[in-house]
C-alpha cells in the first residue's frame, strides 16, 4: 500500500468512529521541522508495502493545532493504529525506552506494533 496524506477532517472521522467499514489504519504523525520524522519516512513506506489489508496515512501535526485534545500523542514522530467499525479502538505506539537516534522508532518496533494490534 502507499502512504497517503490525511486531512484533519478525515483524521477526526477516524478517531471519533464515524467509519462503519471494518478496517485498520496506521497514521504517522510528523512535523515539517522534525529530522526524525523525515528519516522515518523510508521505513514507514517500506512497512506499508507489506500490508494489503491496512491503510497507511501520514498527518502533519501543524495542520491541526489542537491535535492533543483529540488524540494522546507526545510529539513527533508518533505512530497510531485505528481499527474502525463495530470494534473501534485507537492505540498509540508507546515511545521507545531506548529510541533510535536517527528515526526514533525502529522498523521492527513499528512492524511488531501493527502485527500485534491490527485485526
Amino acid at each position: 500500500m502507499t502512504v497517503e496524506r490525511i486531512s484533519g477532517e478525515a483524521l477526526e472521522k477516524l478517531i471519533k468512529g464515524n467509519i462503519s467499514e471494518e478496517t485498520t489504519c496506521v497514521i504517522k504523525f510528523y512535523s515539517n521541522g522534525c529530522h526524525l520524522c523525515h528519516a522515518l519516512k523510508k521505513s514507514y513506506e517500506e512497512i506499508s508495502d507489506q500490508y494489503e489489508d491496512v491503510h497507511f496515512f501520514a498527518f502533519n501535526t501543524e495542520d491541526h493545532l489542537n491535535l492533543d485534545s483529540i488524540l494522546p500523542i507526545n510529539g513527533t514522530p508518533s505512530i497510531c493504529l485505528i481499527n474502525t467499525g463495530r470494534r473501534k479502538n485507537v492505540i498509540t505506539l508507546v515511545d521507545p525506552v531506548d529510541p533510535d537516534n536517527t528515526t526514533w522508532f525502529t522498523y521492527t518496533q513499528i512492524k511488531n506494533f501493527i502485527d500485534k494490534e491490527k485485526r
